[in-house]
């Protein structure tokens, strides 16, 4: 690894190391279950602070715990979301049993500890589901890696590691050649990232990295076009049934990959053309670069993994299977407004706005089944990207206008349809960076936002 470009955020006095555990998590829509895989050291240095061992954020459908395996002390700890918890809600978690890879990372202990993983249970409460002992002189720990498959290049460094939010961008499906494509198209959705609200306010809180592992051939695979590609990092298009979404399945890869530079959060760049992303809090983002909506791609889908922020849209179809029930979620953004007296940002809620708040739902719903039509005809007939394109930028236009002179266009209360749902899940404002392909988050993202930025940096 390059020690000039490691220098500046590795001087960083007396850090631990980097401990990480992976966990296989295995199951189906009924029940699920975790078994150690691995222990591992890595290579560098926790990117962490002492400020943040302790997660106050309360998100993610599950947390992890560190103790002090003698004390019972709580050493560290993380909410997260996973892949598994995507897949169980899809109709073939009905009918067999998969396994996924998860990875908890913490920083590397001095003694004995026990990691706890916890799940929210049907109160919505986090709860015990699985503990290890974890010692860290044990001989099945890995201990020494490799080399660096690839040089992590520095992309904005502005501090130690300890003080900032340590973000990695990893590319997919860029060739040797490509490489450079892969530096400029960071670059470019980095700059992007910080012209939007609070990133912007808060970039000097944040360190940027890139790196990525060449391919012999340009672009990830996407199946459903007959399009199969290898790559480090497996990622592609299709995920769990839909075209749109994309997302690297194989853990292991990712991580062996990512543990070569300082990260705590990872969005991953595909070198395709397509319209497509995806975001698992706590896990990782991912975003087409070479498409015309990268720019939002890329903070739509990091906004999940960063700050736990749920899908406003409700319209487009998705892998997900309904149950019919509408738990409060967990999600910051979205809310089920069981008691409207109780709703989570109701201090944002000007006196007198009714809740729900009207807005004009059924024009918008018209409007979206004619557009979601077209959407599936293009990609049906293969039909060029920039046709795609195009359609989007109609949609997004019809929706400016049809806003344009709500009465509650501006307002902060519960507008219906969220979540995936048309009806029972509501959202803060009638549009969002989380609702369409807006550019600005709402209020309320953006508190959510900056809950986490405080979180990571200092």
């Amino acid at each position: 690894m390059s020690a000039l470009l490691l220098a500046a955020p590795l001087a960083w006095g007396a850090q631990p190391g980097t401990m990480r555990v992976d966990v296989s998590h295995s199951g189906n829509a009924l029940s699920d279950s975790y078994a150690l895989a691995r222990v591992l050291i890595e290579p560098l240095p926790w990117p962490g602070g002492a400020q943040q061992a302790i997660d106050r954020t309360e998100r993610g459908n599950n947390k992890f715990e560190v103790v002090d395996a003698k004390t019972g002390k709580l050493l560290y700890s993380r909410g997260f979301s996973t892949v598994f918890a995507e897949w169980r809600t899809t109709e073939e978690a009905g009918r067999m049993s998969r396994a996924f890879e998860e990875s908890l990372r913490f920083p590397l202990p001095e003694h004995p500890v026990r990691v706890r993983l916890l799940k929210r249970d049907e109160r919505n409460q986090f709860s015990l589901v699985w503990s290890a002992d974890i010692d860290p002189q044990a001989q099945d720990v890995i201990r020494r890696q490799g080399p660096a498959p690839a040089q992590p290049i520095a992309l904005q460094i502005s501090g130690p590691s300890p003080e900032k939010v340590d973000l990695l961008i990893l590319g997919d499906g860029y060739t040797r050649a490509e490489l450079g494509k892969f530096e400029a198209d960071a670059r470019r959705l980095v700059a992007q990232l910080f012209t939007v609200s609070p990133y912007k306010e808060r970039r000097q809180d944040f360190n940027v990295w890139g790196l990525a592992v060449p391919t012999e051939e340009s672009g990830v695979s996407r199946p459903s076009t007959g399009s199969y590609k290898a790559s480090a990092l497996g990622t592609r298009y299709d995920i769990f049934g839909s075209e749109r979404y994309v997302l690297a399945l194989d853990n292991r890869a990712l991580r062996d990959i990512a543990m070569y530079a300082p990260y705590e959060f990872i969005e991953i760049l595909v070198n395709n053309e397509t319209y497509g992303g995806g975001g698992i809090y706590g896990q990782f983002s991912t975003a087409a670069a070479s498409n015309d909506w990268a720019n939002y791609l890329f903070v739509h889908e990091f906004g999940h993994h960063f700050a736990g922020l749920a899908d406003e849209y409700y319209t487009s179809p998705v892998a997900y299977q309904s149950s019919g029930e509408r738990p409060e979620p967990w999600e910051p953004n979205v809310t089920a407004l069981h008691d409207p007296a109780q709703l989570k940002w109701k201090a944002l809620v000007k006196p007198g706005t009714p809740l729900p708040t009207p807005w004009p739902k059924a024009q918008y719903e018209e409007a979206a089944r004619v557009y979601q039509k077209k959407r599936q005809a293009l990609r049906a007939a293969n039909r060029p990207e920039s046709e795609m394109s195009a359609l989007f930028k109609e949609d997004l236009a019809a929706t400016h206008q049809l806003f344009a002179d709500a009465a509650q266009r501006h307002t902060i209360g519960a507008f219906e349809g969220a979540n995936y749902e048309a009806s029972g899940y509501y959202r803060s404002e009638m549009q969002c960076l989380m609702f369409d392909r807006s550019e600005k988050f709402c209020q309320v993202c953006q508190d959510a936002i900056r809950a986490t930025i405080d979180q990571y940096s200092r």
